[in-house]
Parts: structure tokens; C-alpha cells; sequence
């Protein structure tokens, strides 16, 4: 799918990459529909999508509401007539010691990046079932191929949402629906800048953006990047569990 003349729906579209993809794709002339919780960053991005020449609604939304999230979907079709591509690019990651937090803590972060795409998720699947076409994208994460050390609430999260978009894209592709996971490492999101934790062979937004618009127009099911550390996170895939955990604990005490 060429992402021009498209109408293009973008989940947590208020900061960091679902930002940056948003005013990239409006300058192709796509119909966006940005969404997010924080109304006065979605209206300064619907401003500058605007003037550069695409189209652009916002729609308010907290992404942990699944009626909310169910309007969002309505609300484009109302808009547009239809969604021909969605991005669904909500959650986040801190870090939280295993020895030290609540189980609270640890749902929540299931909640953050796991129940967050499937309140999206069944009502896109609904109206392109519908339409008998669609492209759905989800931001993952490298996270999800392996339980790293200080991140295992948000690698299991992110690992979750991984299986069950290898399962949508069994299951849905007889419907006209593809499905797309993109898995970055790290970001140089004002969050990560931030946190002040040890960030190898980061990139920049811009660069993951336009990385993330390519892996949709190819339809690739699965891409990974940057190349270093998605090739790291292979390698310890495929090792023996004594061997990756052994060097996944020397990195954990190295970062200290």
C-alpha cells in the first residue's frame, strides 16, 4: 500500500513517533485521524498537519477506554467513509525491579501496552472486515523477543501483543486485512532521553518514523531495526537460555 491519498488512523499521536509519522504522512496528502489523551498537543499537530497540505481530525481519547477507543474508529469512518491504515503506537516501558514491585505495577503495564492495542484493534478489524480491505500497524518493540533484565513487565506485554498479531494475520487475511508489527529499539524519545538509562545504538524519531511509514507500504510482517541491536536480540534468541540469560545479567550489572 502507498500511504498517499489514504485515510490513515494513528494512536497515541500526541508526542514521540506516532507524532513524527503523523506529519510526515500529512504531507502526502493522506487524511489523518490523530488521537491521544492530551487534547492541546493533538491540536497544534492537526494545526501543522494542515498546513502542510494533508487533512487531518482529532480525536480525543484515552486509549485504556475501550468504548473511547471504539469511537475513535467511528468517528473516522463518519469523517472519511472508511480507514484504509491504522497505527496503533501506545505504550511505554520504564524500568521496575522484579524484586521490588507490586503485582498493581506489573498488570498495569500489561494493561499500558496490551490492553491498549486491543481496544483499537476489534473495532479496525470490524470496519475493514466490513470494507473487505485494510492495513493494521502496531509499534512493538525489540523488548518483545526476550525478557530483559529491569524491563520484564513490558517485554511480556509487548511479546503478548506480538503473538496475537501473528495470530490476526492468520486468521484475517482471507478478510483483506494485513497486518504489520514494527519492532525499534531504541528511541530518542523526550521519555527516553529522559529516564536516564543506557540507550546502544539509538535513533532519532524522525529516523524511526520513516522507517515505521516503510515497513507499512512493504507489508512486511515483522521488521526489526536498527540493524545491531535487532541482530543482538536475534542471535540471543536463538542461543540457549543458560548462555543469552548469562549475558543478559552481565549486561544488567554492566548498566549499573
Amino acid at each position: 500500500m502507498e500511504l498517499r491519498d489514504k485515510t490513515i488512523l494513528i494512536t497515541g499521536a500526541s508526542s514521540g513517533i506516532g507524532r513524527a509519522v503523523a506529519l510526515e504522512l500529512g504531507r502526502h496528502g493522506n487524511r489523518l485521524v490523530v488521537t491521544a489523551r492530551r487534547e492541546d498537543l493533538l491540536q497544534t499537530l492537526k494545526q501543522e498537519i494542515e498546513a502542510s497540505g494533508g487533512s487531518c481530525i482529532s480525536v480525543p481519547a484515552d486509549a485504556f477506554d475501550e468504548q473511547a477507543a471504539a469511537g475513535v474508529v467511528t468517528r473516522a469512518v463518519s469523517e472519511f467513509g472508511g480507514i484504509d491504515a491504522a497505527l496503533l503506537n501506545v505504550g511505554a516501558g520504564p524500568s521496575i525491579d522484579l524484586a521490588c514491585c507490586s503485582a498493581d505495577e506489573i498488570k498495569h503495564y500489561m494493561r499500558l501496552n496490551y490492553d491498549t492495542l486491543v481496544n483499537s484493534l476489534v473495532p479496525l478489524i470490524q470496519q475493514m472486515k466490513q470494507q473487505g480491505d485494510g492495513l493494521i500497524a502496531h509499534t512493538n518493540s525489540l523488548a518483545g523477543f526476550l525478557g530483559l533484565p529491569m524491563q520484564g513487565p513490558y517485554s511480556a506485554a509487548k511479546s503478548a501483543g506480538r503473538i496475537l498479531m501473528d495470530a490476526c494475520r492468520i486468521e484475517l487475511g482471507s478478510a483483506g486485512i494485513r497486518f504489520v508489527s514494527v519492532h525499534p529499539g531504541y528511541v530518542t524519545t523526550e521519555r527516553i532521553t529522559k529516564s536516564g538509562v543506557p540507550t546502544p545504538f539509538s535513533i532519532s524519531v524522525d529516523d524511526s518514523a520513516r522507517r515505521i511509514i516503510a515497513a507499512m507500504e512493504k507489508e512486511k510482517a515483522d521488521v526489526l531495526f536498527p540493524f545491531p541491536l535487532s541482530w543482538l536480540i536475534r542471535l540471543a534468541h536463538a542461543l540457549p537460555k543458560s548462555i543469552s540469560n548469562r549475558i543478559l545479567a552481565m549486561a544488567r550489572s554492566g548498566a549499573r
